[in-house]
């Protein structure tokens, strides 16, 4: 039997009195910190095409962040700029489909994943519940910072266009898009798909699925911790951040997603500011979220915000 999916369906999660307040202490604490970016070329996955580097700068806790930077090559620019985000099992591909479209696309690994685990690796599962029962010891905590300082390494970039700059990402990579562009406002246009990170508490209860498992099988374990869990994961619920979000999106969910629940797709949808966004529910799909069939539309809707130059 297909399950039924509310499309109306209210999210518990409550956004803490203080959540701009902290976020912006985090941020601050974060800022004190110099990036110290550096960029080495790969000769190796370089071509005719593509320039290649890896990337590197220093993110909050001075945790070292690794990626992939990719260039059209034969090209100064200014080029305009994308972000990629990965997703929760996920390490990060090497963006070149995306820098031979005209983009100089930075495809970051967030601490814990591959290049940036020397300082910090909870491994997988295990980054879901890592210092769960406080906000300043959560993981996303850094997790996040390590994105949103993905923007500014592209800003700091001299062949980069800082006013054409995108982001884009599925499933935790979703989750990523949502809140960079809720708080960074250089962001000028978003493409999220299956969004993790949104209603988890309530997820928990509409999926049985990894990794939304981890947080039930915590608490199944430790269930005197679960006020504990509830305030840590309000700063962390991408709900949170969708009023934040004002540059124009796009989203797409599976309505057969057993991964991240639809629900809580168009639960965040419905509190994302921006007066320019769309949603693509697709109705015979699971967590790929219509991948083949929307991948074009996503490319299509990036590009026509953020004009980017095909290299002949």
């Amino acid at each position: 039997m297909a399950h039924f999916v509310d499309p109306d369906y209210a999210c518990s999660t409550e956004r803490p009195p203080d959540f701009g307040h902290y976020w912006q202490r985090v941020e601050a604490e974060s800022r004190e910190i110099g990036m110290e970016p550096r960029l080495v070329r790969d000769r190796l996955r370089s071509d005719g095409e593509v320039t290649v580097f890896q990337a590197f700068y220093t993110s909050i806790d001075r945790v070292r962040v690794a990626g992939w930077y990719c260039l059209p090559a034969g090209s100064r620019g200014p080029f305009p700029g994308l972000l990629k985000v990965p997703g929760y099992k996920s390490d990060p591909a090497v963006p070149k489909e995306w820098a031979r479209r005209g983009y100089a696309a930075l495809a970051v690994a967030p601490r814990g994943k591959l290049r940036s685990r020397s300082q910090f690796d909870p491994g997988y599962p295990g980054l879901l519940t890592y210092g769960i029962v406080d906000r300043n010891t959560y993981s996303y905590r850094g997790f996040y910072v390590d994105a949103w300082r993905a923007i500014d390494f592209l800003c700091e970039r001299p062949e980069v266009d800082d006013s054409r700059l995108g982001v884009a990402g599925s499933s935790q990579g979703g989750a990523l898009a949502l809140c960079t562009a809720a708080r960074r406002p250089q962001v000028r246009a978003a493409s999220v798909g299956a969004p993790f990170l949104v209603g988890m508490l309530d997820a928990t209860e509409l999926t049985s699925s990894y990794p939304y498992r981890e947080i039930a099988d915590y608490l199944r374990l430790y269930p005197e911790r679960r006020r504990r869990v509830e305030e840590t994961l309000a700063y962390f619920d991408c709900i949170n951040f969708a009023p934040s979000i004002t540059c124009p999106l796009i989203m797409n969910i599976g309505l057969r997603d057993n991964v991240c629940p639809p629900e809580t797709g168009y639960a965040v949808f419905r509190e994302i500011a921006s007066p320019d966004k769309r949603l693509y529910a697709y109705p015979d799909q699971g967590h790929g979220a219509g991948r083949h069939e929307h991948d074009p539309i996503a490319a299509r809707f990036l590009a026509g915000h953020l004009e980017p130059e095909v290299p002949r």
